[in-house]
């Protein structure tokens, strides 16, 4: 059986990187080279999450709260561009998509099962 950190680093780190990438890029008029090195990570990498060829997940993006995902994203790429790293940035929007049962979700359709009491809303 599959723990949810397990999906949180195959579905979850992706999309928030994706979108993350897109904000910082669009908005805030980093290079992609730029916000591969904040990620560490390459510029391939970066150029696929913009062509959404990279860190597509269903489950956020047909999500009723995905709205509140992008208003997460966006914040946190403000925040990066005022000094705040990539990983507290990350793992604040990570537990916004816990909070707000996108990860029930996620779990309960990669699995097969019920979500286990430890994903449940903070």
């Amino acid at each position: 059986m599959k723990i949810p950190c397990e999906l949180i680093v195959w579905y979850v780190l992706p999309s928030i990187r994706r979108e993350l990438a897109r904000e910082l890029v669009t908005t805030h008029g980093l290079t992609q080279a730029e916000v591969a090195r904040r990620f560490g990570v390459t510029d391939a990498a970066v150029s696929q999450y913009l062509k959404k060829k990279r860190g597509i997940n269903p489950e956020i993006e047909n999500s009723y709260r995905y709205d509140d995902f992008r208003a997460e994203v966006s914040r946190a790429a403000e925040r990066i561009m005022g000094g705040s790293d990539i990983v507290t940035e990350t793992c604040r929007v990570c537990s916004m998509v816990k909070r707000s049962g996108m990860l029930t979700s996620i779990y309960e359709t990669h699995t097969g099962f019920h979500a286990p009491d430890c994903i449940c809303p903070e």
